[in-house]
């Protein structure tokens, strides 16, 4: 690999649950691979209502069971990103769409789930409205996909 870092962008709705944890864990399996230095992580979301927030604290209270602290603060995703990232992983089929009429490159983004070749499920479930239990099982799909996903690129 070039001494230029693969660029990779995690999207959900407003970028503090879904997409700050796939950052995170993504970073975390890149890491365990010895490859960290080799990518450039980041996520955002498609909506700017949580524009400097933390991550929401029940994923970030999953994630800590899995071992993994989630960092960052909210950021909206931007057109300029579209251009910025070789990569751009959406959570779901909205998300999808939404940065698909923004305006990105439909060769550079993808369904998070179906590029790593996640089982029948093509979307991760917003767990925001949901309870506690909710949280962990995404983190679990987050964590599982994120392993994948970094198997896959390092290969």
């Amino acid at each position: 690999m070039s001494g230029v870092p693969t660029k990779v962008l995690f999207v959900c709705m407003g970028n503090i649950c879904r997409s700050p944890a796939a950052e995170c864990f993504f970073t975390n399996a890149l890491e365990k691979e010895g490859k960290g230095e080799s990518f450039l992580v980041d996520s955002a979301g498609t909506g700017g209502w949580h524009a400097g927030a933390n991550p929401d604290s029940r994923m970030r209270a999953a994630a800590k069971n899995e071992g993994i602290e989630i960092t960052g603060s909210a950021r909206q995703v931007t057109t300029s990103d579209f251009e910025t990232f070789d990569f751009v992983f959406c959570m779901d089929k909205d998300n999808f769409t939404e940065l698909l009429a923004m305006g990105a490159n439909p060769a550079k983004t993808h369904l998070f789930l179906p590029f790593v070749g996640y089982g029948q499920s093509s979307e991760v479930p917003d767990p925001y409205y949901g309870g506690e239990d909710g949280f962990q099982d995404v983190v679990i799909l987050i964590r599982d996909a994120a392993t994948k996903l970094a198997l896959k690129l390092c290969a």
